[in-house]
């Protein structure tokens, strides 16, 4: 591998992050990452508190080496959250949805890494200005709530923008996609949409066949009018929202058809009226793996496309 101070920062093998995916990033896809060289990440999301405490706990019973959580500032509980993981001697934490200004302190003050995840060069510098060791670089490309940029665009203008490592996260599933992240100026990379296909993934077998299925253009973004963008793959649920843009519905139309969407595609594996998340990676996405198996083998690719451009 190509010096990473990803790597050097957060102590793992490998500048690989598993993406903090609500209702799927638990302790099973969160040491299985950690275990093959990876940072896994336990999603907090709007989980109580001492769901996500037992998270960690199984976690560690799983691994000793480096793992991460999730915070969602804007949900209910995020202060509870804040406070838990210090309790617990999390040592990495990532954020989205909020500002963790408030929250810098206090973690520092217990040896925590805090690495936001930001869709935007403002928010990047913003977040620099805050104290962040590192920021996940989000392109509009990943499954989720999503911002406007693409990875292609946004990652070299937040690496010019700051003097922190950043974090590619959008688009990326092969090693390819690693090489070309390390070249725009990232110094790692964050992955949602393979790992869901991963054995050590929890979520419903009909989720997993979705992903695997998916063709290049089989994923679209809903709710733009709510001001929360979310990628998913095409079904009924979304011809529903689509049709609901169409209309001009008012906003509390959305919330109800969305509302439990997402557990029932990852919990229930309702592939009619569930939020069945992904990225636009998932065409490229055909076999399931261990987290391991995929981990390695996104390494090899990545090292093979790098020699290649280094030979004479």
């Amino acid at each position: 591998m190509i010096p990473s101070k990803i790597c050097d920062l957060l102590q793992i093998r490998y500048p690989i992050l598993q993406g903090g995916m609500a209702w799927i990033a638990n302790h099973s896809l969160a040491a299985a990452v950690s275990n093959a060289g990876g940072l896994g990440i336990i999603a907090g999301a709007n989980a109580p508190t001492e769901v996500v405490r037992e998270e960690i706990r199984k976690t560690k019973e799983r691994t000793t080496s480096p793992f991460a959580v999730n915070i969602m500032l804007l949900s209910e509980n995020a202060d509870e959250i804040a406070h838990m993981v210090c309790e617990e001697g999390v040592k990495v934490i990532t954020t989205g949805a909020g500002n963790p200004g408030k929250y810098m302190d206090l973690w520092k003050s217990h040896g925590i890494q805090v690495i936001p995840v930001v869709p935007s060069v403002a928010l990047a510098k913003r977040m620099e200005r805050y104290g962040a060791d590192a920021l996940v670089v989000e392109g509009s490309e990943a499954g989720g709530h999503i911002g406007e940029l693409t990875t292609m665009a946004l990652i070299p203008q937040v690496a010019d923008a700051v003097s922190i490592p950043i974090i590619a996260a959008g688009g990326i599933g092969d090693g390819r996609g690693m090489a070309a992240a390390f070249m725009l100026g990232a110094q790692g990379v964050q992955l949602g949409t393979r790992f869901l296909v991963a054995k050590e993934c929890t979520i419903h077998p009909n989720y997993k066949e979705k992903v695997l299925r998916a063709k290049d253009i089989d994923t679209v973004v809903t709710g733009r009018p709510t001001g929360h963008p979310v990628r998913i793959l095409r079904n009924p649920l979304s011809r529903q929202l689509i049709e609901l843009e169409k209309l001009q519905a008012p906003l509390d139309a959305f919330e109800e058809v969305g509302k439990g969407a997402l557990r029932a595609a990852v919990v229930d594996g309702d592939m009619e009226r569930g939020s069945i998340m992904a990225g636009q990676i998932a065409g490229l996405i055909s076999k399931e793996q261990t987290c391991e198996e995929m981990i390695e083998e996104m390494v090899r690719e990545m090292e093979h496309v790098i020699q290649g451009f280094s030979r004479p």
